[in-house]
């Protein structure tokens, strides 16, 4: 079968690094599977006019909204994966909901990567019920083997020549539902007292007017600092060597960024989400927090507790062994491809 793939592959999403995972297990059931950014296509017709050209005799998509939008005139069979926001966000408006709902009429199968994301989808469109499989994200970490954290931090403006300092590492896509800015103020505060203490965010820029306001707003903090996106094994390495991985955003559909983190032994402080509750329990594979005070209290927890913090990375490590498997997610993939044969 020849597959056409739709996905949104700039690094400003989390989808990427789930979509090249997902095509290298369809490439590697015998099928032929063409990865194409979602962002290259303007309509529907040109994705047909595609699938005619090429001769793709399926589709699966990312994303119910952004991926569904260009299926409209599609004669071929396809299968839908949710992408987060399509269901946490775009479900709220009106148009999009009518747009989603007539392209769950005709897929094949529908991929949630949460309970929550599923019942949430089955509350708008029950008649979907049947068709929508719940399937996490596997997870798999490569940390560089020639990274320097020394140099890491020296680069990144942090200069803790006489201190051994705990670095709070936030790793997103500088968009608003992501909400870099949300513990700035905080972590400043806390920085000015315990100097120790440095949250870095790191990540790509998406809106160049709300990195702008990230840039000042970070410029104007104590002890925070910005560092641009790093290839995805030297992230993997500045993640492991950090204290803690924290996660502010609004809205999680399921966030890679958690699941590594806890496959590197690196403790999670998650804002209390639904899609963040849906993978950390708090206290035993995170901590979860509702506002920046009570995130700078665990903070403050975590560093002085080390049996706490030993028994979080532990359980977290053995939870995404048993959970986040990416053969599970390979044979899973595989199996539900062959609904579009």
């Amino acid at each position: 079968m020849k597959l056409l793939f739709l996905a949104c592959l700039s690094p400003r999403t989390g989808n990427r690094t789930t979509a090249r995972r997902i095509s290298e297990y369809i490439q590697g059931s015998g099928h032929v599977c063409i990865l194409r950014d979602i962002a290259d296509f303007k309509s529907s017709s040109q994705v047909s006019d595609l699938i005619s050209e090429e001769k793709f005799e399926a589709v699966l998509i990312i994303h119910l909204y952004k991926g569904g939008r260009l299926l409209k005139d599609s004669s071929v069979p396809y299968g839908v994966i949710f992408g987060g926001t399509d269901i946490n966000e775009d479900i709220k408006d009106e148009k999009k909901h009518d747009v989603m709902g007539a392209i769950l009429q005709k897929s094949r199968f529908l991929v949630a990567f949460t309970d929550q994301l599923k019942k949430t989808a089955e509350l708008h469109w029950p008649f979907a019920s049947s068709k929508i499989h719940v399937q996490p994200q596997g997870v798999v970490t490569k940390p560089c083997a020639k990274f320097n954290w020394g140099e890491f931090l020296q680069n990144s403006g942090i200069q803790c020549e006489n201190i051994d300092p705990y670095i709070f590492l936030l790793v997103c896509g500088l968009r608003r539902v992501k909400d870099p800015l949300y513990l700035v103020d905080a972590f400043s505060a806390w920085h000015k007292k315990e100097p120790w203490v440095y949250l870095i965010i790191i990540g790509p820029e998406v809106d160049r007017v709300f990195t702008q306001q990230v840039e000042a707003k970070v410029k104007s903090a104590y002890g925070v600092y910005l560092v641009s996106e790093k290839p995805q094994e030297e992230l993997h390495a500045a993640m492991r060597d950090s204290f803690a991985v924290v996660n502010s955003s609004i809205s999680e559909g399921m966030s890679s960024t958690i699941l590594e983190a806890m496959d590197l032994n690196v403790p999670v402080l998650a804002r209390s989400i639904p899609g963040n509750r849906a993978i950390v329990k708090h206290e035993h594979t995170g901590l979860l927090f509702f506002d920046p005070s009570e995130f700078v209290e665990l903070s403050k927890r975590l560093i002085s507790d080390t049996c706490l913090k030993e028994s979080i990375v532990a359980k977290a490590k053995e939870y995404v062994e048993k959970h986040h498997s990416w053969n599970t997610e390979k044979e899973s993939y595989q199996k539900l491809i062959t609904n579009l044969l």
